[in-house]
């Protein structure tokens, strides 16, 4: 529970997405980083792209110091009802068709359809043209 035992929703912390009342989701935790806007190293963008979700991975994946977390002790303002998340997705790739030996001979019996009546008709072409020239 947070300081004063509020606990919020996602949608709860969702509203408060503009520079002036800008509330981030952080392990499980819900901070009101509004008055550190202006200060944050990365810009006031990288904190306001981050409201309305879980903002974890983005915070772990910069790495930030051990002072920086402390920091963030000052803008708690309480707990995410983990509940209200969205269930994640699991990617499902497409179903790719099942390779079919059967119509791999098809396709050949098709090639062959085409290119042999060609060759044939290449072959008449050259003897002719090798018979009329004598």
């Amino acid at each position: 529970m947070g300081a004063d035992g509020k606990v919020f929703t996602l949608q709860d912390v969702s509203n408060h997405n503009t520079p002036q009342d800008c509330w981030l989701v952080i392990n499980g935790k819900v901070y009101n980083v509004t008055e550190f806007l202006e200060d944050h190293p990365g810009g006031d963008e990288v904190l306001l792209s981050a409201t309305g979700k879980d903002a974890t991975d983005d915070f772990e994946d910069v790495g930030h110091s051990t002072s920086a977390r402390a920091m963030m002790d000052e803008f708690y303002v309480g707990e995410i009802d983990p509940s209200t998340f969205p269930t994640k997705l699991k990617y499902t790739p497409p179903k790719q068709p099942h390779y079919n030996q059967d119509k791999t001979t098809e396709f050949i019996v098709k090639i062959l359809q085409f290119f042999v009546p060609l060759m044939i008709l290449g072959l008449a072409v050259a003897i002719r043209f090798y018979t009329k020239s004598d």
